[in-house]
């Protein structure tokens, strides 16, 4: 779309909506809120970062008791009122998958570390205390146990950065 097509096309749109608050009644609330929501689409026009404008739908899905038609209608606002083109969406994938590809590695990292701390030896006064023997040389140390922590916490980092939820639950009601 053309600049001039995008204003005639809000022009109209605020026409419906000046037609609108015309013909009804409002309570103070009701137009509160409208006037919020229109604050909103203004300011987010006029701080358009790349980020930002993708951020903004994330709006979209926070909302859970709206209904499908006020959502369409948010979607269309922000879509008229955020620039998003295939080169910021681009740049949005390329930041999560930069992301992602960091926790793999540090999550892979903290559990070579925790093994490590565990199969090779350390100095006896690094050694801490012994929790449960084995035999009178051997046994389960708190270094262990801590070394054990670092595998699990890197496990589940790992595990969440690769498998994330795809869907929440409210759109399975």
């Amino acid at each position: 779309m053309s600049g001039t097509e995008i204003e005639s096309a809000v022009e109209q749109k605020l026409d419906e909506v000046a037609a609108l608050l015309a013909g009804h009644h409002l309570d103070d609330e009701t137009l509160k809120h409208f006037q919020h929501k229109f604050n909103n689409a203004i300011h987010n026009r006029a701080g358009n970062e790349d980020m930002d404008a993708i951020d903004a739908f994330n709006v979209i899905d926070k909302k859970e008791d709206a209904s499908r038609e006020e959502l369409l209608d948010e979607f269309s606002m922000l879509l008229l009122s955020n620039k998003v083109d295939s080169r910021v969406a681009g740049k949005y994938l390329k930041a999560k998958r930069v992301n992602n590809f960091l926790m793999i590695v540090i999550s892979l990292v903290m559990v070579i570390l925790g093994l490590a701390m565990i199969i090779i030896p350390a100095p006896h006064s690094f050694e801490m205390f012994t929790i449960y023997y084995f035999n009178p040389y051997d046994g389960i140390t708190l270094m262990d146990v801590i070394a054990c922590i670092i595998i699990l916490t890197g496990i589940y980092m790992l595990i969440r950065t690769l498998y994330k939820e795809p869907f929440s639950n409210k759109l399975n009601d």
